[in-house]
């Protein structure tokens, strides 16, 4: 058996401890991406609301330039009784004719405003439609993640209670090198190979490096990268 086993045992649980961290850290962004879909169907809606509000706006004015022209010919059409003369009762009857000239244009603007709420308002249904949609789809999502999250936080805290156990098998000298490695070395325990190749760096080991593995007395550490080595027996 290799000195370094109860390492290598370490190193198993190590590995899956960084799994299930890396996993905790992935959730949130994860949720975060599914936010970002939903706040681009929101978007999608809030265009679609904006554009029917400036359609309805349009109908609403031309609505209200008709009111004014057609209160301003039924104020001319009550001041004409009081003319005295024809020529003014033409002129007022001109200024009448000039007036619903224009109401009909506004109200040609009024029809082809109002044939374009039509379509909007289509667009808003599915807009909404598409949004309620999303919502439904990234809440059952997110409930999933949150179940996930709770599942993998418990395991980790069991995991972590058996590298404890599996940390007290080490021998504290080769725990301690471990350690201090495993924050910048990952893997920190690697095989060598009869070619004496380092699996880590790949970097070829000297001959004595080889032989001192093969005693399996006590821990080898790789000459560049500092892993320590052992040899598959």
């Amino acid at each position: 058996m290799s000195v370094v086993q109860p390492l290598l045992d370490l190193q198993e649980i190590d590995g899956r401890i960084r799994d299930l961290q890396q996993e905790i850290r992935d959730i949130p962004q994860r949720k975060a991406q599914e936010q970002e879909r939903l706040n681009g169907a929101r978007e999608a809606l809030a265009r679609a609301q904006a554009e029917l509000k400036n359609a309805q706006l349009r109908v609403n004015e031309a609505e209200l330039e008709v009111k004014a022209r057609r209160d301003k010919i039924q104020a001319l059409k009550q001041n004409q009784v009081l003319l005295k003369t024809n020529k003014e009762f033409q002129m007022y009857n001109l200024e009448i004719a000039k007036i619903e000239g224009e109401i009909e244009s506004y109200e040609s603007r009024q029809i082809a405003a109002m044939d374009d709420v039509i379509p909007v308002k289509h667009r808003v249904a599915e807009a909404q439609a598409k949004l309620e949609e999303d919502q439904t789809v990234v809440d059952g999502y997110t409930a999933e993640l949150d179940e996930r999250l709770a599942v993998v936080q418990n395991e980790l805290a069991a995991t972590e209670a058996e590298r404890a156990e599996a940390a007290k098998k080490v021998t504290p000298q080769f725990m301690l090198y471990y350690e201090r490695l495993r924050t910048k070395r990952w893997p920190v325990v690697v095989s060598i190979g009869a070619d004496c190749v380092c699996n880590g760096c790949h970097l070829v080991q000297p001959p004595s490096v080889g032989q001192m593995v093969r005693r399996n007395q006590g821990i080898v550490a790789c000459q560049m990268c500092g892993r320590i080595l052992f040899m598959n027996q």
